[in-house]
């Protein structure tokens, strides 16, 4: 297995190579976006936050967008920050200049507005993406890859077939050294006894239930019985009955191997494995935590059908559900329908999936990186001050 890649200064390895340009706060994001818009192989973050956020959700932005950056996907960073927002701009960049990546900032206000910002990021941008562009891919290996695990929009195939093949996908990189993200902490309720089951301590077991009891106790302080909201509508029409249903469904995707760690959302593995990150069930926000934990790609099942992508990493679209694959064949990249119809085992398409995930390691595009979809959101943790 012949694997290319490029090799960041601090031993991360990315499989995209992008310029990446963000704004501290949503008062920035337009002039990040006119950059990126001009400027070739540049990517903007669409941040909505960073701005009148309190301590703990401010944290949580601060330490998404700097993950975001310090992917390995990502080749330089320019941040573009307003001047007065609660984000600290000056620090976000030399957060993500520790990575050793080339990283600068402009302050819309100091700059003399956003015209005069954008001329001078344009700049900046340009001389980036030439830098960039003379980066080349170099033989890496497998054990150097993160992968995220995500599904939405799930049915009753979800389950039965495409998470137990991504879960097949989880497995084999896990035993190549590799590490995996699951997350979706509101899809583990009524499942998260089998889960814990595999921790590698009593510590993991007990952190692991410790984030569902709060996930369920916040929805409780708000007067809010999850069972309005989980399953979804397009969940139960999809035949799923139990929010426990779709959590044993759920739960597939991390495979069978022991669980190394639980982790904060956002939050980089410190080892190998497979860890379950702290995530809300949406399907962006929850990809936008893992990739900010440093996955360079993203395994994600949909049994109803989703175009949903990232910004900075590549999204592999499974469907369990034959019919969705013929109505969404646009969006999705492996029909893992072939199991309920009983063409094929759920060993041979997780081969299949991983077969796709090298040679999208390699550079092929997936079908969400070539219509351009890169939806992103930050997890919020409470209201906006």
């Amino acid at each position: 297995m012949r694997l290319k890649g490029y090799l960041r200064e601090n031993g991360v390895v990315g499989i995209r190579n992008h310029l990446l340009i963000i704004p501290s706060s949503v008062c920035a994001s337009t002039v990040a976006w006119r950059i990126a818009e001009q400027v070739e192989g540049a990517v903007a973050l669409p941040n909505q936050h960073g701005c009148a956020q309190i301590k703990p959700d401010l944290d949580v932005t601060f330490r998404t967008l700097a993950g975001l950056g310090k992917n390995g996907n990502i080749g330089a960073v320019l941040v573009i920050g307003l001047g007065c927002e609660s984000l600290d701009t000056e620090a976000l960049a030399r957060d993500i200049s520790s990575s050793g990546k080339d990283v600068e900032y402009l302050v819309i206000q100091k700059a003399g507005g956003t015209l005069s910002a954008q001329e001078k990021g344009l700049k900046i941008a340009r001389k980036m993406s030439q830098h960039v562009s003379r980066m080349e891919r170099e033989p890496i290996d497998i054990s150097q890859i993160i992968l995220g695990l995500e599904c939405g929009g799930s049915d009753t195939t979800s389950g039965l077939a495409a998470n137990p093949s991504q879960g097949y996908v989880s497995d084999k990189l896990v035993r190549s050294g590799g590490t995996s993200i699951l997350s979706e902490t509101t899809e583990l309720i009524g499942a998260e006894h089998i889960l814990a089951e595999r921790a590698i301590s009593d510590e993991v077991a007990t952190t692991l239930l410790r984030i569902v009891r709060e996930c369920e106790n916040k929805a409780k302080r708000m007067g809010v019985d999850l069972r309005g909201s989980q399953p979804t509508p397009g969940n139960i029409t999809g035949g799923l009955s139990t929010i426990e249903e779709k959590s044993l469904g759920c739960i597939y995707k991390g495979g069978t191997m022991p669980l190394a760690g639980v982790l904060e959302y956002s939050e980089i593995p410190s080892g190998k494995g497979l860890h379950m990150m702290d995530t809300p069930g949406q399907d962006i926000e929850s990809i936008t935590g893992m990739v900010a934990g440093g996955a360079q790609i993203v395994l994600f099942t949909t049994g109803r059908g989703t175009p949903t992508g990232c910004p900075v990493a590549p999204v592999i679209k499974i469907t369990g559900n034959p019919g969705t694959f013929t109505l969404m064949e646009e969006n999705i990249d492996i029909n893992a329908g072939t199991i309920i119809q009983g063409l094929e085992s759920i060993e041979q398409v997780g081969e299949k999936i991983w077969d796709e995930m090298i040679d999208v390691i390699n550079g092929r595009l997936t079908k969400a990186e070539a219509l351009r979809h890169g939806e992103f959101g930050i997890y919020k943790l409470t209201s906006t001050f």
